[in-house]
């Protein structure tokens, strides 16, 4: 486990750890993810038991947020503040270990592109993530009620259909397969309530 001491090697897994556990809990899936992200985490959790940190570093790591929000937030002056953010990143990176050579631990040429691949594919989800649960439908959905579509995917306690032109999380009292003509009887919230389409 001395490999772990190396304050590069640690560092990498802090930060895929944190990636990963973001990633995780906002889009639940098969649970590998957590497990993996739980891995990293505990390596990295060892690492800073066994090295230590510099607070004022950490310090640093966590201000970075502040730009990071404004960013997302503020779509116009994003470059700006994603700037900051990711120099506050960079300077928390370099120091957050103890120099045992030299003043800095971590490499600066992998601080910087930690930060910087972070910083933007984490800005660009969150984005993107806002846009689609800000957006909402600009017709009546009780308009669909009657309506007659298809079943994108085989629809029972949970499904998909398309109708009226979009694709509609859905569920059926009874299974329905993927392909058959449903019928829209009625909704709960954006969830149709769909009936098999009797032929």
């Amino acid at each position: 486990m001395d490999f772990l001491l190396d304050p590069n090697v640690a560092y990498i897994f802090l930060v895929a750890g944190v990636v990963l556990a973001f990633f995780s809990a906002s889009t639940p899936g098969t649970g590998v993810g957590e497990v993996v992200a739980l891995f990293c985490l505990v390596l990295a959790g060892y690492a800073t038991y066994n090295l230590s940190i510099n607070w004022w570093a950490l310090a640093f790591l966590i201000l970075g947020v502040i730009p990071f929000i404004m960013a997302v937030r503020n779509p116009k002056q994003w470059v700006l503040y994603l700037g900051i953010c990711i120099l506050f990143l960079v300077i928390g990176s370099v120091f957050l270990f103890p120099a045992t050579e030299g003043l800095i631990s971590v490499n600066p040429v992998l601080a910087v592109l930690v930060s910087v691949i972070m910083s933007v594919i984490l800005w660009y989800v969150l984005r993107k993530f806002i846009e689609i649960t800000s957006s909402r439908p600009t017709h009546d959905l009780d308009g669909l009620i009657g309506e007659v579509g298809t079943a994108t995917s085989s629809v029972h306690k949970e499904g998909s259909v398309h109708v009226h032109g979009e694709d509609w999380s859905a569920r059926s009292d009874v299974k329905i397969p993927s392909g058959s003509q449903v019928r829209v009887v009625s909704r709960e919230g954006f969830v149709l309530i769909v009936e098999k389409e009797k032929s």
